[in-house]
């Protein structure tokens, strides 16, 4: 499968969660990841969409990054400030410790104000 490209933009909600939950399981399951790692992609679709949501910006993107062994997902973020005041203030705590339990890498730019999450098919998180 050659790599493709799905974005997505939703309203920075609540009550959307469960639409980027369940799009970003479909396209775990396209990847051929197996269960267990398309439940992590839920999991990680999810804080990344609630983190996403709580940096003040009036909706969300997110660039599902997809081929044959691995998916990565791309939040936008709002004001670089709310990035830097998390890491400051510690509530990016959580988000951190639910993320690095189930993907294989993710990480925040300040400079683009995204966070990227990586699961790979056959890599333990």
């Amino acid at each position: 499968m050659e790599s493709k490209t799905v974005e997505l933009k939703t309203p920075a909600a609540p009550e959307f969660a469960r639409s980027v939950r369940m799009l970003a399981a479909n396209l775990a399951v396209v990847c051929g990841l197996s269960i267990d790692d398309v439940e992590d992609v839920r999991m990680a679709a999810e804080e990344g969409f609630v983190y996403a949501s709580a940096t003040e910006q009036e909706s969300v993107g997110i660039r599902f990054d997809i081929n044959e062994d691995r998916i990565e997902m791309v939040f936008t973020l709002g004001a670089q400030a709310n990035v830097e005041d998390a890491y400051e203030d510690g509530s990016f705590g959580y988000a951190q410790l639910i993320l690095g339990a189930v993907t294989d890498e993710f990480s925040i730019d300040d400079e683009a104000s995204t966070l990227t999450v990586v699961k790979t098919r056959g890599v333990s998180a």
